[in-house]
């Protein structure tokens, strides 16, 4: 049985947008033109969501986030692009979030995603499922943040950067290489501390996969090698890595940016 969809009169919602069944929409909100709201989600009070934004399922998106707005890109001539968020993402209070640009046309937040007061998403930029980004949290455009990654607040992450999945970046930190997945990165200066180990056994990862990892990384930053070094050492002694670990070379061997070394070096 379909649930009734509620606007508050004081809200403007344009004729071209859909609202999904039991969406609830509150004071003082504007939606613009062909966006998409899906099923269950709640919008709170003072809501901006511009044009051609795409939003899941039971999101949650509290007073004075802004969605979907033009990118803040002096090459930008207003084609069209999409911003995106996933089923079940909760916005809190005074979130932006920028559509893409012609580079990619998209800025995408995924699924069960937690955006934390004051974060900025900037244009192209890629949030995989289960992130969560805490308070003031400023995404440079063109950022990918891995699945299950966790980034503290007042962290600043430099366009361009990756962020690998199952990693954490401590608290009012600068971002500007990529971080490596599986990770803890932080201290001053800025570097792979640690194993996320806590994070891995909440997730339910095995000890023989923790266990992989922790060898990897350990031949990688402990043992007197350059990364390239590291990374031919390690599959000498380890034809058949496990999938995490090749997740990492991979990750590592892709990245423009380079990525941290230890904090510990």
């Amino acid at each position: 049985m379909s649930v009734a969809t509620t606007v508050h009169p004081s809200s403007i919602v344009s004729p071209t947008a859909i609202l999904g069944d039991g969406v609830q929409v509150g004071p003082f909100c504007v939606i613009g033109d062909d966006v998409t709201v899906g099923a269950g989600t709640t919008i709170m009070s003072h809501v901006h969501i511009d044009r051609s934004t795409i939003i899941g399922s039971d999101v949650r998106i509290h007073p004075g986030a802004v969605i979907g707005t033009a990118p803040q890109d002096l090459k930008y001539d207003g084609e069209p692009t999409i911003a995106s968020i996933g089923d079940r993402t909760v916005v809190r209070e005074c979130v932006t979030i920028n559509r893409g640009t012609a580079h990619s046309g998209l800025t995408s937040v995924g699924s069960d995603v937690l955006l934390m007061a004051y974060t900025h998403v900037a244009h192209d930029c890629r949030i995989g499922n289960n992130v969560i980004l805490a308070n003031s949290v400023q995404l440079g455009g063109h950022v990918n943040v891995g699945d299950w990654a966790i980034i503290g607040g007042v962290t600043g992450v430099h366009q361009f950067t990756q962020i690998g999945p199952h990693s954490m970046v401590a608290a009012c930190v600068m971002i500007s290489k990529d971080v490596p997945p599986f990770t803890l990165v932080g201290r001053e200066p800025v570097g792979v501390q640690s194993l996320n180990t806590i994070g891995l056994r909440r997730r339910g990862f095995s000890a023989q996969s923790i266990d992989s990892l922790d060898e990897f990384y350990e031949t990688l930053y402990r043992s007197g090698y350059n990364i390239s070094d590291g990374l031919r050492a390690y599959e000498v002694a380890h034809p058949t890595p496990t999938l995490e670990v090749q997740a990492c070379i991979a990750f590592i061997r892709s990245s423009k940016r380079g990525v941290y070394l230890s904090s510990h070096a």
